[in-house]
């Protein structure tokens, strides 16, 4: 058989393992997904047991490729999309993880990040990073466990650990530990990796007190990174594409030029607009990172990111025990007319762009003595679609006149919720376009593995290959939509008080 008719895209996300086999359109043939455990050790810190990662991962990768009925020889290649920020040590020798993964949501390193706002590294960081200072990225989360792991960090100068991001991980185990290596677009979220040379920064390696030694080498999204063990699948596959998934995703939606935008609804929401070879800087709460690359040019995106997206209908789902599945919150939401006066901010691990609030918390308010379950389901919903509107608002006010978002791509589980898109538009103002496939996080990852082996020509073919499921309109007056929003920005205010 031809060996080009597959594409096998790993998404590891925060909740759970995906792998899906698209064909060489672009078109999904089967997918297999897993959760795995989440732990808390401690309020506001959040971890995962990297083996956890790779056995789902590996697991489903076997499923898909079963129900689809092919072997490894018929997979042209393999992308890897990940969770982004999420840190993992281990030892070069043995392959075992110092301990647990600290994930991207984990808030324990904000008194570190404090500190070093306070002593007026903001500016530096920001300028060679794109990034705010915040306990959301990598490198506070590394130098805590070379800290507080016993014997982590003389070991790591002694050059027998390594770091990496998820992506990092899967690819050594997927390769036997032949390959240490990550992509720009997972570099660039570190706080240690300069965007503007895509490589790493000597001066910030000796701030967090990182040695070189532990970091992966640094490669295109789109790059030969290697091939899989024969063991993993029975023989070799090449591996040919990494993205952080939201830089996946952007690809995955052909946004491929400035002024293009994707919001992809997944345990975060995370909307980004591609800048193309223009660093953009944010005076609005935004960050500037480096999008997916098909060349060493550099590429970039403005992006904003909210912690809690369709984790809120998570714990619904299981905090409040309102819905028995994700899936019926808008059947739920769907029976009150609207969310009869309820704001509901879910700022349970803080609140990201534009506020980058850590020390807020969920709120909701609002109720009275008819208000339901119903009311509160409806305003969980309502909540993603105004996080993610005042990203985009922010947006407009860094382009100053420079540009518009013309339309908003949208991608990821929640985007299904025709109740949330609707709402979605009426709040922007602007057309919310759901593409036919939705899984765009893991088809950026195929497309650029596909890039990577020659199974595609270049980007105007992918982009021929994007195509438009429903598009939702904007019904709502700009006036009640400018209220609406004044009263989620008042509410978003009483979160972020703070004791006298």
């Amino acid at each position: 058989m031809n060996r080009s008719r597959y594409l096998l895209a790993l998404d590891q996300g925060t909740s759970s393992s995906r792998s899906i086999v698209f064909d060489t359109r672009g078109r999904v043939v089967v997918q297999s997904q897993r959760e795995f455990r989440q732990i808390f050790p401690q309020p506001g810190w959040v971890e995962h047991d990297p083996l956890d990662i790779w056995k789902t991962q590996l697991a489903t990768a076997h499923e898909a490729l079963a129900s689809a009925g092919i072997n490894a020889a018929e997979v042209a290649a393999i992308g890897i999309t990940n969770q982004r920020e999420t840190t993992v040590v281990w030892n070069r020798r043995s392959g075992a993880p110092l301990g647990n993964a600290i994930v991207w949501q984990d808030r324990r390193t904000a008194p570190a990040c404090a500190e070093l706002v306070a002593r007026g590294l903001a500016e530096k960081l920001r300028a060679t990073t794109g990034l705010v200072i915040d306990a959301y990225f990598s490198a506070t989360k590394l130098a805590w466990m070379l800290d507080n792991i016993s014997g982590a960090r003389a070991a790591a100068r002694r050059g027998e650990l390594a770091f990496g991001t998820i992506d990092t991980w899967l690819l050594w185990q997927l390769t036997g530990g032949a390959v240490h290596a990550t992509d720009v677009s997972n570099a660039g979220r570190t706080m240690l990796f300069d965007i503007h040379r895509n490589c790493w920064d000597d001066e910030l390696l000796e701030l967090f007190d990182i040695p070189r030694a532990l970091l992966p080498a640094v490669h295109p999204s789109s790059h030969r990174f290697g091939h899989t063990t024969n063991a993993a699948f029975g023989s070799a596959i090449p591996i040919g594409g990494i993205a952080g998934d939201q830089q996946s995703a952007l690809f995955g939606q052909a946004c491929h030029a400035p002024g293009l935008a994707k919001n992809t609804y997944g345990t975060g929401c995370f909307m980004l607009m591609h800048t193309g070879d223009r660093c953009l800087t944010s005076s609005n709460g935004l960050i500037s990172t480096s999008a997916a690359q098909v060349s060493t040019t550099p590429q970039f995106a403005l992006e904003g990111s909210v912690f809690i997206g369709g984790a809120v209908v998570q714990w619904l789902r299981d905090g409040l025990q309102a819905i028995r599945s994700s899936g019926d919150i808008e059947a739920l939401a769907s029976s009150v007319p609207d969310s009869g006066g309820i704001i509901f901010v879910p700022a349970f691990t803080g609140l990201g762009a534009p506020y980058w609030q850590p020390d807020a918390r969920g709120a909701i308010l609002g109720l009275s003595r008819g208000s339901s379950v119903a009311h509160i389901a409806r305003a969980a919903l309502e909540s993603i679609a105004f996080q993610s509107a005042s990203l985009l608002q922010a947006m407009r006010r860094d382009m100053n006149g420079t540009g518009s978002v013309a339309e908003l791509r949208v991608d990821g589980g929640a985007c299904v919720n025709n109740l949330l898109m609707q709402f979605q538009a009426d709040l922007l103002g602007i057309p919310v376009v759901r593409p036919k496939v939705i899984e765009t996080t893991a088809l950026g990852a195929a497309y650029l593995a596909g890039l990577a082996c020659g199974i595609f020509s270049g980007l105007d073919e992918l982009a021929a290959h994007w195509q438009v499921d429903r598009t939702f309109h904007p019904t709502l007056s700009r006036d009640r939509a400018d209220e609406l929003m004044q009263r989620w920005e008042y509410a978003v205010a009483q979160t972020t008080l703070k004791s006298p």
